[in-house]
């Protein structure tokens, strides 16, 4: 036995074996897990003034009997207590429930304290508690855990305390001084401490501050480790690239660069030229350049000698990377070859014998190119755009297709900086969040259902100008369950609205792929003027001559959603608008509407979107992977996050880390995690 800590709940009193079965049901099955098992809330018991209370806020207050108690009884044991009780100068009702045994101690003039629900209309008050005599102010903050089957919240704490009584003297520090010194954290027994049996508000921040930082350290010293071991574990191929050649050919660019733009490039280029594999995300903004930037990478590959591989979810998406790419490489002479499942016999058959001799250098498809058939001479650099749309194999099949390349993953997803940074810890991160000058920003109006006509209207205006328009909808059919428009019958009601003047079209996830294609192809020619769909038009498709957004029952995506939806419009030198039709019920879906019209910005929104949704609904409930933490929150706290990453980041970099004896806790603490090798400790 390490410690008595690790002893089982049972050495405590009043503690028997159905008890521990029941502690056990929530994990705590030793005294060190009865004493980390920490609150979720706390119940402030402070006493409130009532001019300053909400309705049906649960208060703390002190008053005077103001007049004879009375005691109603219904049904068998079961009774309602009401008395009236002077609080400052408001005369309030007390309502207790089967507190019977209290009429006769209720005496008049007498003063009692009261917890319960504020009936602000009622003057009422629902007692959940009650003192007889004054408040006496101690333990203001009562906290609150997460209990079930016959435990209560009450002997919970008082298990608590008495482990707290025998064994805290046991606890041990995790921190090393350094950091308790500079950050002025409480010591982990007092942070323990305060968060059980806080004795002021100041004393409970103190102890969530603690663990705030304690808690996001852990969690990214664990991927700055495992990022570490990765890297040194996976030699890259060092690409010797042409720097003269490739200054050149971004000096020959049609335009310059944006400032985010550089910096992407520069942090590509630097981990292509280092001797480990390059495992790089780039985030970019609908319309921010990435393309460019992936082409830059692209080509510095070739001048070192190697080839590379763009692969994208759809032929649609691979035919429109191909052409602005070859637009990008006009003015050298690079060969560029679109491999897809409509690419087949004998021109397939050319296509993959010039990859395998090395005269194809940069080699653009769909998961087409991952089949076993494909072979490339001399792979060193895979983008993978809209990553999170291809599954882990598909990505690892792709890799090794050369020896050991260079990994480039590309996101049009504002994915907030706050998840970023814990999600993708193991990766480098690089953003780009400025526009390309001359981009107009899209005008985003929202409009209720009543204003359709004049919504219409606008819609005409910039069609009769010979742009084109999306209008978007959340259902392909009808569905008794939501009231909401479907794409069916908007395309019908639209197709007769412009008949003869403008061809409609329909897109939705139940046509088959060629089918889809064939529509976009249309709506790309201009064969088609408007285009009705679901939300499959949602990544990549690119028509500059669309210029006009109309999104049915708007208040039914979410903040990333809807922008990315946006973002199909804005792509030519026209000014392009975005109209969200909704009449929004509850306030968050009426501060969405608000905030889209606000900003264009996707980090922005994303951010917003965290904090209104949380975290694990902008991922999707379990694709997230994201971390559980037990007190810290990645929104509120991404502060700390951030700090707790750059101090992760600088451990691990340093000697003293896995050296002096005051890490020693941390560094045991990666060895349980699995982050590290036996060896890296000795």
């Amino acid at each position: 036995m390490n410690s008595p800590l690790d002893q089982e709940v049972t050495v405590l009193k009043g503690i028997g074996e159905e008890t521990a079965v029941q502690l056990a049901g929530l994990g705590i099955h030793t005294i060190r897990d009865l004493l980390y098992y920490l609150p979720y809330r706390y119940d402030d018991m402070r006493l409130r003034d009532l001019s300053e209370v909400e309705h049906e806020e649960r208060i703390t207050i002190e008053g005077k009997v103001h007049s004879e108690p009375s005691l109603v009884y219904y049904g068998r044991k079961r009774n309602r207590l009401t008395v009236r009780l002077l609080v400052g100068r408001y005369l309030v009702k007390a309502v207790m429930f089967n507190r019977g045994y209290l009429k006769g101690k209720l005496k008049p003039h007498s003063t009692i304290t009261v917890t319960g629900k504020w009936d602000k209309h009622r003057q009422t008050i629902t007692c959940n508690e009650v003192v007889l005599g004054p408040h006496e102010g101690v333990g203001d903050f009562q906290p609150v855990y997460a209990v079930k089957g016959q435990l209560t919240v009450k002997s919970l704490r008082r298990f608590i305390k008495d482990a707290f009584d025998d064994y805290g003297g046991y606890i041990n520090e995790t921190l090393p001084e350094s950091l308790l010194e500079k950050y002025k954290l409480a010591s982990i027994a007092n942070a323990l401490k305060f968060m059980h049996f806080p004795e002021s508000g100041k004393e409970m921040k103190q102890g969530r501050r603690r663990f705030v930082y304690e808690e996001f350290l852990l969690f990214q010293l664990k991927m700055q480790a495992l990022r570490r071991t990765r890297r040194e574990g996976t030699r890259g191929v060092g690409q010797n690239y042409d720097l003269h050649r490739l200054k050149a050919f971004i000096s020959e660019l049609p335009f310059s660069l944006t400032n985010a733009q550089k910096k992407a490039v520069n942090e590509i280029c630097f981990d292509l030229k280092s001797p480990y594999k390059m495992n790089r995300l780039l985030q970019g903004d609908v319309g921010s350049g990435k393309t460019v930037v992936a082409a830059i990478a692209l080509f510095a590959s070739v001048t070192a000698g190697y080839q590379g591989a763009l692969m994208v979810p759809t032929e649609i998406l691979a035919e429109q990377h191909v052409e602005s790419l070859q637009k990008i490489f006009s003015h050298t002479e690079l060969s560029i070859e679109l491999l897809t499942s409509s690419v087949k016999g004998k021109k397939r058959e050319d296509i993959l014998n010039r990859l395998r001799s090395g005269e194809i250098d940069i080699m653009i498809g769909t998961h087409s190119l991952i089949q076993e058939d494909v072979d490339f001479h001399h792979l060193g650099l895979v983008i993978t755009d809209e990553q999170h749309r291809f599954g882990v194999e598909q990505r690892r099949v792709l890799k090794e297709k050369g020896e050991s390349p260079d990994v480039l993953f590309m996101t049009a997803t504002p994915i907030p900086r706050t998840l970023a940074i814990t999600v993708f810890g193991e990766m480098d991160v690089s953003i780009i969040d400025e526009l390309p000058k001359g981009r107009k920003p899209i005008e985003t109006y929202w409009a209720k259902h009543d204003m359709l006509d004049r919504v219409l209207d606008f819609m005409e205006k910039e069609l009769r100008e010979g742009r084109q328009a999306y209008v978007i909808c959340p259902l392909i059919e009808e569905s008794d369950k939501l009231d909401v428009q479907n794409a069916i019958d908007v395309y019908d009601m639209l197709s007769q609205h412009f008949k003869g003047r403008f061809k409609t079209g329909l897109m939705h996830g139940r046509l088959h792929a060629t089918e889809k294609d064939d529509v976009m192809k249309a709506f790309s020619k201009n064969e088609i003027q408007l285009l009705v769909s679901t939300t499959v038009v949602e990544v990549g498709v690119n028509v500059p001559n669309a210029t006009f957004m109309l999104i049915y029952d708007a208040e039914r995506f979410g903040l990333a959603q809807l922008h990315q939806l946006r973002g199909r419009v804005g792509r030519g030198s026209s000014q392009s608008y975005c109209v969200l039709l909704a009449d929004p019920k509850t306030e968050i879906g009426k501060e969405r509407m608000q905030i889209m019209t606000e900003t264009n910005d996707g980090f922005v929104l994303s951010e917003r979107d965290l904090e209104l949704r949380g975290p694990g609904d902008f991922f999707g409930k379990k694709q997230s992977g994201l971390p559980e933490f037990k007190v810290a929150d990645m929104v509120h706290d991404y502060r700390v996050l951030e700090v707790a990453r750059n101090d992760a980041s600088e451990l691990i970099k340093s000697d003293s880390f896995w050296k002096d004896e005051q890490f020693l806790p941390l560094r045991e603490h990666l060895k349980e995690s699995g982050a590290l090798s036996e060896e890296k400790l000795d």
